[in-house]
């Protein structure tokens, strides 16, 4: 497997923000990890890019252990955040130029090349040169997502990456995920829009309160919590509420 998360644990005091979360990712598979506002989906993408350090439990991405094995494991991952930081004061190229150095040093022409094939893929040509400091939330979005994919990573964590995007960048973007996905890339995918999710992943997990309570293609939830035709939101909502009416009797 690509990214391998085992038994995952991460404590904020006496609170339990992600309780023993396991998961794979498989290569050319995207895994869309669902669930309400403050469920633990990113302390656990945070965990998994070394952002926080578990309370215990593993991360491996391409066999390198994020906590042992940090810098193997980073030059084996992209990373779009959901609220990512960018230098105002570079151009768009200029902040990708910058990443290419770190993850692609000694192929210049290689990296120069792939700029441009990112910046076309996700609209962003006519703008690259501008300063970051003036683009909108969207191209702020796009560029990060350029600056994810540059390297061609094994493994890519997306956290809400579709936030801020018009329609027609919305799906220039899930067009260059199902892409990387296709050469064999493995996708981690987080999104409150569950249409998208239902549309472009290939296995779902559902976390509630830092639980991963469900998983398994959609086909599969549908035929385990639901009836045939129903949406992924009918099966999140049934699963969701029903594990809330668990938790309020116990």
């Amino acid at each position: 497997m690509m990214l391998e998360i085992n038994n995952l644990v991460k404590n904020y005091g006496k609170k339990e923000a992600v309780k023993k979360i396991n998961l794979s990712v498989k290569p050319g598979e995207i895994y869309g990890f669902l669930g309400h506002n403050g469920a633990g989906k990113t302390t656990t993408i945070k965990a998994c890019t070394g952002l926080i350090k578990p309370t215990s439990g593993s991360v491996k991405i391409c066999g390198y252990d994020i906590v042992r094995q940090p810098l193997e494991a980073k030059q084996n991952f992209g990373y779009v955040p959901e609220n990512p930081y960018l230098y105002s004061k570079l151009t768009g190229r200029e902040f990708l130029d910058s990443i290419s150095g770190i993850y692609m040093k000694g192929k210049r022409n290689d990296a120069l090349k792939r700029i441009d094939e990112l910046l076309e893929e996700m609209q962003m040509t006519d703008d690259a040169d501008k300063l970051i400091g003036t683009y909108s939330q969207g191209m702020r979005r796009k560029i990060i997502i350029c600056a994810a994919f540059l390297h061609h990573p094994s493994v890519v964590f997306l956290d809400e990456p579709t936030t801020g995007l018009d329609a027609s960048s919305a799906k220039a973007a899930k067009d260059l995920f199902r892409k990387h996905a296709d050469k064999g890339s493995s996708i981690l995918f987080t999104t409150h829009i569950l249409e998208i999710a239902e549309r472009l992943c290939d296995r779902i997990g559902i976390i509630y309160q830092g639980e991963l309570i469900a998983e398994g293609t959609f086909q599969e939830l549908k035929e385990k919590f639901e009836k045939p035709g129903s949406t992924l939101e009918d099966i999140f909502l049934n699963i969701t509420e029903q594990n809330s009416k668990e938790c309020n009797e116990r």
